[in-house]
């Protein structure tokens, strides 16, 4: 992957005031020969300071995140920042429009595709110009999804960590700043392509989170999106101590967890109907059977187990009752203790 992006914006990132405007992704098509893809951008900027980044809709079903940024790009004016807040609120454009995790255009999952190609399909081109031109501008990157249409979680505020322990530790400290119920701590990734990898591999400070689920908008998911931003931008020095945006005083002590390995996850042994027997939030056994997958086409058949293949909380589950051999049906989180403690 070679190249310069083809996505072109008549937002000036470099100049102080507000901005809003679009990005616009050349797209070809019978209905519109010369068409683009305009996806919604601002930024808002005072004088020298951090860049953060504030992207939502990564996954066009997963909402929280999509409605704290498009309050903030309404609020948040140059008089609230000490330095630049770039907000990039349906950043998977048409799998936002569509109410899908992926792209209706080409079935691309942007969570997957950093750092992406810029003469590729519409989300390798979204990705790469992510990577290449927002990304170098900044030293914070907020990422903000929640469970979708096909999982439920109990919400946290979270972060990837990196073969770096300065990164990592500054990262545990935004992660307090947010002031979560629960922070969650992925020592485990399925590999290249997350949005996670492109800041960590740039030194960027990421944090995501997943604040609802089960394909709705969740109001007490949005709260907390919102003050945990706002107390982020303070952290990050970005929110100017004289503006009009104040974020509230954090009032819970933030219990942090982790999830370390495959062994955390449970996936569908057989296609079929899923009954859990467990509840997010509870704490379960090695062993342990989660649910049992029914058979309603062949009600003579005994129903085959699922099984906890670790101790911990149960932290994400399936939304939908259908299930597929393979489908992840939960996952579990343990106690997290940060080096330094």
């Amino acid at each position: 992957m070679s190249g310069t992006t083809q996505i072109f914006t008549e937002v000036d990132y470099e100049r102080d005031g507000k901005q809003v405007g679009y990005l616009h992704l050349p797209y070809s098509v019978t209905r519109s020969a010369y068409g683009t893809i305009a996806m919604p951008v601002a930024v808002v900027k005072r004088g020298r300071g951090p860049t953060v980044l504030l992207m939502s809709g990564n996954h066009g079903d997963e909402y929280e995140g999509q409605v704290v940024l498009s309050r903030l790009i309404r609020e948040l004016g140059p008089a609230d920042v000490a330095g630049r807040v770039i907000l990039l609120p349906a950043a998977n454009y048409p799998a936002a429009m569509a109410g899908t995790r992926v792209s209706p255009l080409d079935e691309g999952n942007l969570n997957r595709m950093f750092p992406g190609d810029p003469s590729g399909r519409p989300t390798q081109q979204i990705a790469h110009y992510i990577d290449s031109v927002l990304a170098p501008m900044c030293q914070y990157w907020m990422d903000l999804h929640s469970g979708g249409s096909s999982l439920d979680y109990v919400p946290f505020a979270g972060i990837h960590l990196s073969n770096d322990p300065a990164l990592d530790a500054k990262a545990v400290a935004a992660l307090r700043a947010f002031a979560p119920e629960l922070g969650f701590v992925w020592a485990y990734s399925h590999g290249q392509g997350m949005a996670s990898w492109a800041a960590l591999r740039r030194g960027i400070v990421h944090m995501s989170g997943e604040f609802g689920g089960a394909g709705t908008v969740n109001p007490d998911g949005v709260k907390r999106v919102y003050d945990g931003v706002l107390r982020c931008l303070q952290h990050f020095g970005v929110l100017a101590p004289d503006g009009k945006l104040r974020p509230p005083a954090a009032t819970v002590k933030t219990r942090l967890m982790q999830l370390s390995g495959l062994d955390y996850y449970v996936f569908a042994p057989e296609a079929g109907l899923f009954e859990p027997y467990v509840r997010l939030g509870e704490w379960v056994k090695k062993g342990q059977a989660y649910g049992a997958v029914h058979f309603v086409d062949n009600p003579a058949r005994e129903p085959v187990l699922a099984s906890f293949k670790h101790d911990g909380m149960l932290i994400c589950k399936r939304h939908p009752g259908r299930c597929e051999r393979g489908d992840c049906l939960a996952h579990l989180g343990t106690d997290f203790v940060p080096p330094g403690g």
